[in-house]
């Protein structure tokens, strides 16, 4: 179905449109987009008649992580002519940034009888539909009519819906034990305005009451207000790091342990079908596909665990399933599932079922990443497995030692095992803790069972796989102050341009 169409540019062979397509963005789908330029003959605006200049098809995550992607348009019976087609990607929403401002007063009208004024500062933002909206309201400081009140935070969006000109109204009270607040004055300003108190310096207001200054001859006012400073703390997105130059390193681990059933069975949830993928090569290649547009290089190392591997037929729990060690990368996830249906005949299935060693593999190469300091490189290892894991102990360890590290884990159980014991690994249902009682400093494991997908498309399995993995990155990066590697030109003017 068509989303919507550019305006018309006359007479022109290098066009650039200025209507902007906004479309949702999910990373855990695969999003087909196709574009089509069409010529229309001078008196008239209707497709009927135009004569088709070609098209492109692309995904948008395509789009996204290359930023600006320029394709040939392809004519009817995909012939490509010289003419090309530019899109480019910019992030629209998601603006998490928040604030830091710091309040003082001095001069306060004095409401009190016995003692000083007892301040509190509040401030409202004021909605499009005229009602107002309490955005913070300060400690009360007693006693006092040159109050300094604590440094607060709040994000833009509450402050003001991300709209820098929008008014905010804020009130200065003295606080009453009864709850009858006295008012002492208020004032009127914009984020536009506070951001002036950046870098050192200060705004002030005068505090007005209404009433004193329509009765009083010589009112000035009820006291000033200052903002001693403004600090803006950027969030950045998942966008901003893919749009920066961040790659998903995309790794796969597969289950080669005997509970599989013989590869040879029909039986067996290894069995190669000569029409029909397994369960092995649906979640890999339903996952794979959507990772694949955030790999630039598209090469993927695979690995298996539980097999007696030749020459020697020793059990390994993290071997190259192309059996290069130096170089277990595969061509594309094609090249994986390849891979996978070479070394089966060449294994013998085996056990036990151990998967700390491919984490602890995935995680040494996560770990050298942290050494760039920058957002470079992040690690998704993919398990396919069939079973119970034998080696809990040491996988909740090397679990909490990668909540630390640029990787997420995901978990696929394939056939009708008992997967109990890897909901706890999913951190969903409670924090999971290392066997000494260290906890995961953040949630990187999602656990799906394939048989809840069986006859669902394989991209509600993608999707139910990889809904977190944004958030994963975006909490590994800003948790440790990382910003995007380059800061694109459109995302300094995104949020907050002067």
């Amino acid at each position: 179905w068509q989303v919507d169409r550019t305006e018309v540019i006359r007479t022109c062979i290098n066009p650039i449109f200025s209507k902007l397509f906004t479309v949702d963005f999910y990373f855990e789908e695969v999003q087909r987009l196709r574009f089509e330029v069409h010529d229309i003959s001078s008196n008239h605006n209707g497709l009927k008649e135009a004569d088709f200049l070609g098209g492109m098809e692309c995904t948008l995550g395509q789009i996204v992580s290359q930023r600006k992607l320029s394709k040939s348009l392809l004519k009817h019976g995909n012939t490509a002519g010289k003419s090309s087609i530019t899109v480019i990607a910019e992030e629209l929403s998601g603006n998490d940034d928040y604030v830091e401002l710091s309040f003082s007063a001095r001069k306060l009208d004095d409401k009190d009888f016995f003692s000083k004024s007892d301040p509190f500062l509040e401030i409202f933002r004021m909605n499009d539909d005229a009602t107002q909206q309490l955005v913070h309201r300060t400690e009360v400081v007693m006693n006092n009519l040159n109050p300094a009140w604590k440094t607060f935070k709040v994000s833009v969006n509450s402050l003001c819906s991300g709209d820098q000109d929008r008014r905010l109204k804020c009130i200065v009270w003295d606080w009453d034990s009864n709850g009858k607040h006295d008012f002492i004055g208020e004032f009127s300003s914009t984020f536009k305005e506070m951001r002036g108190a950046m870098e050192g310096r200060q705004v002030q207001w005068e505090c007005i009451n209404p009433k004193y200054k329509a009765k009083k001859k010589n009112y000035k006012n009820s006291g000033i207000v200052i903002l001693n400073q403004c600090k803006i703390h950027k969030m950045h997105s998942f966008l901003d790091y893919i749009m920066g130059g961040c790659q998903i390193q995309f790794t796969v681990a597969i289950d080669f342990t005997a509970s599989n059933g013989d590869p040879r069975n029909s039986c067996s949830l290894h069995y190669i079908h000569p029409y029909q993928p397994n369960e092995y090569l649906k979640a890999l290649v339903a996952v794979g596909e959507i990772c694949q547009d955030y790999d630039s290089d598209k090469m993927f190392p695979a690995f298996g665990f539980g097999a007696r591997i030749p020459p020697e037929y020793k059990v390994s729990h993290d071997f190259a399933i192309n059996f290069n060690e130096d170089n277990p990368e595969c061509a594309g996830i094609q090249g994986v599932v390849e891979a996978y249906q070479s070394c089966l005949p060449k294994l013998q299935l085996y056990g036990p079922t151990n998967i700390a060693p491919i984490i602890q593999k995935v995680a040494k190469s996560a770990s050298e990443e942290t050494n760039t300091k920058e957002a470079s490189q992040y690690f998704i290892l993919l398990i396919l497995t069939d079973g119970v894991i034998t080696d809990m102990a040491d996988t909740r360890e090397a679990i909490v030692h990668a909540s630390h590290l640029p990787m997420s884990v995901i978990i696929v159980g394939v056939g009708n095992a008992d997967f109990s014991d890897m909901q706890m690994l999913d951190g969903d249902d409670g924090i999971l803790r290392s066997p000494k009682g260290e906890p995961v400093l953040r949630d990187i494991v999602q656990f799906v069972p394939f048989r809840n997908f069986k006859h669902a498309s394989p991209a509600a399995l993608a999707k139910s796989v990889l809904a977190e993995v944004p958030n994963q990155v975006v909490d590994y990066y800003n948790g440790k102050g990382i910003k995007p590697k380059c800061v694109s030109e459109y995302e300094s003017s995104r949020t907050l341009a002067p």
